[in-house]
């Protein structure tokens, strides 16, 4: 009896040693190596490759597009019960990213804006979509037609009229940033070679020259914009 009682104490003993030693390396030590290798190696990307601004304000995320609109207008008396969505207009002075209709509503928590990322999901010839798409580049073709600069259907890329599969594309292609660059030289007053410059300034190449395609991050470009106009 006592020798069992004796076995059974020292098992639990070396148990509880056990659940100490490797607590404190894999809930303490090991995350502070982890932690400090990737501040001292990968500190923009540990800490969310944050964009900041000449002041040093952080005003977004390389890696998650966002939306460049208008601030959005109280329904009228007449329009009561409107969705105010429909209020929100793009800021046409800023380059415009890729649409977002994969982004789904926040129906998991109403008490905060959440961020909720998926694809359209709907097939070539879903009405919705085609819909959608037909609207997009109708849209596109008003928006940056100027007086001396007028866009022709033909030339609208895909990705200015597609989400991404995230709906979070913090890309769009040099194709569609050069479609832009006559009416964001209007709205903002600038000539069109230097906003062209800016365009292919911010372009990035192909990854290792083979991967992917060419690519322009928007709040890049636009917080570089954002420093021209102030010049």
């Amino acid at each position: 009896m006592n020798t069992s009682v004796g076995n059974t104490a020292r098992l639990i003993g070396a148990g509880l040693r056990a659940l100490l030693v490797l607590t404190v390396i894999c809930g303490v030590i090991y995350p502070l190596v982890v932690t400090g290798i990737a501040q001292a190696l990968f500190n923009d990307k540990a800490n969310g490759s944050e964009i900041k601004d000449k002041s040093g304000q952080v005003v977004g995320s390389s890696l998650i597009g966002q939306t460049y609109n208008l601030p959005k207008q109280a329904p009228s008396d007449s329009t009561a019960g409107d969705d105010p969505e429909e209020a929100a207009k793009p800021d046409l002075k800023w380059f415009q990213p890729r649409p977002s209709n994969g982004l789904g509503s926040n129906s998991v928590n109403t008490q905060y804006s959440l961020i909720l990322s998926g694809a359209t999901n709907r097939a070539g010839d879903n009405e919705d979509l085609i819909k959608w798409v037909t609207d997009a580049k109708a849209a596109v073709v008003a928006d940056n037609s100027t007086a001396t600069y007028k866009v022709k259907p033909e030339d609208v890329p895909a990705d200015a009229v597609t989400s991404s599969g995230s709906g979070l594309d913090p890309h769009i292609s040099p194709e569609y940033a050069g479609l832009q660059v006559h009416r964001v030289a209007e709205q903002n007053k600038l000539d069109v070679k230097q906003v062209e410059k800016l365009v292919a300034d911010h372009t990035t190449g192909r990854t290792l020259g083979f991967m992917g395609e060419p690519r322009v991050n928007v709040l890049e470009l636009n917080v570089a914009l954002k420093e021209l106009t102030k010049s």
